[in-house]
């Protein structure tokens, strides 16, 4: 999506490189910043707290030992979720460059089961959503370990933003 968005949307090579720099270091800080929580928190995933939701201790929860969820579950903590850090990250540098949320792209996916396989926004934060939404659906995250990581990626974007590879007056 970054190289997508830099290429179809930015004027001259020089703000074509200061955005796929500023993009990819904000992106990894915040999985930095990502792994500093999932150590520091040691959340549950879902399928821990669905399949054992009658052991919880709290007598108005049931489990269901058999859930599963639509992707495998990774074997490490919950919160918060890396793959919201990095597109809470990427979004928020997209609008601080541009200075604006509202630019149309298009996201491909090479998945052969994607369907359909592009999707078009007109705003960076929609795909930032759909984010949180999709690690839901798939059964990996609870909702507001991504909303979180949303936050923090959009907090490591900024904080990059300000500091590093200013243009040049």
């Amino acid at each position: 999506v970054l190289r997508d968005v830099a290429a179809a949307h930015t004027a001259n090579m020089g703000d074509n490189a200061r955005l796929l720099a500023l993009g990819t270091l904000a992106i990894a800080d915040s999985f930095i910043t990502a792994w500093d929580s999932k150590s520091r928190y040691v959340f549950w995933r879902p399928i821990t707290a669905i399949r054992e939701g009658a052991n919880d201790g709290n007598s108005r929860t049931t489990g269901d030992p058999a859930w599963e969820p639509l992707l495998n579950t990774p074997n490490y903590p919950d919160y918060t979720s890396g793959a919201n850090n990095a597109v809470g990250a990427l979004t928020r540098t997209l609008e601080l460059f541009f200075k604006t949320d509202r630019v149309t792209f298009t996201v491909f996916s090479q998945h052969p089961l994607a369907n359909p396989n592009t999707l078009t926004y007109d705003r960076f934060s929609d795909l930032a959503w759909d984010t949180v939404d999709v690690r839901i659906y798939q059964g990996i995250h609870f909702r507001f370990a991504d909303e979180e990581a949303r936050k923090q990626g959009r907090n490591v974007a900024k904080w990059v933003f300000k500091r590093f590879l200013r243009p040049l007056k």
